[in-house]
C-alpha cells in the first residue's frame, strides 16, 4: 500500500471519530435502534455486467448509538428463506473504516456492487437481513434481483450520518 493510501486510511478514520459528535461510551447500535431502511439500485449505476444498491439504515431509537464496518447478512428468497451470500470489502486493503455515530433520527448508508447477469446466478433475492447485535432486521431489495457469482455483494463500509 501506498504512503498516500495509507494517509488517506487514517485521516478517514480521524474524520469519522469526530463528525458524530456523540457522547463518550456509546454503545454500538442494535436491531432494536435500527429500522429496516432500503436497499435501492443506485439511478445510473447498471453497466459492464454491474449494479449498485445503497442500504441505508436509520436511528429510530431515543439515544445515540455506534455502527461500525461491513454490512454482514444474508440475501433472502421470496419465501424469506436464507440464500448463498459472501460479503466482501468493495476497498480491498484499507486498513480501517469510519466509527459512525447515529444521532435519534439519522441514517447511515453503504453501497453494495454485485453481478445481477454473470453466471452463476442464483434464484432472485427480494431482501437482505442485515446482522446487528441483538438480532437483525430486513430491508427490502427495490427491485429484487438475482445476485449471481454465489451471491457476493462488494460492500463500502458504512458511511457518515445524513
Amino acid at each position: 500500500m501506498t504512503r498516500a493510501a495509507i494517509l488517506a486510511a487514517v485521516l478517514l478514520a480521524s474524520v469519522g471519530a469526530t463528525a458524530g459528535h456523540a457522547a463518550p461510551g456509546t454503545s454500538m447500535c442494535t436491531a432494536s435502534q435500527l429500522s429496516a431502511g432500503s436497499f435501492r439500485a443506485v439511478p445510473g449505476s447498471a453497466g459492464a455486467g454491474n449494479i449498485v444498491y445503497a442500504l441505508e439504515l436509520r436511528n429510530t431509537s431515543s439515544t445515540t448509538c455506534t455502527i461500525t464496518g461491513l454490512p454482514q447478512g444474508k440475501l433472502l428468497d421470496r419465501a424469506g428463506k436464507a440464500q448463498p451470500t459472501h460479503i466482501v470489502p468493495a476497498f480491498r486493503g484499507a486498513l480501517t473504516a469510519v466509527l459512525v455515530h447515529l444521532a435519534p433520527g439519522k441514517s447511515t448508508r453503504a453501497t453494495a456492487r454485485f453481478s445481477p447477469d454473470v453466471s452463476p446466478c442464483q434464484a432472485t433475492s427480494y431482501a437482505f437481513r442485515v446482522t446487528l447485535p441483538g438480532g437483525t432486521t430486513t430491508v427490502t431489495l427495490k427491485p429484487a434481483t438475482p445476485v449471481c457469482e454465489h451471491g457476493q455483494l462488494q460492500f463500502s463500509a458504512y458511511g457518515l450520518p445524513t
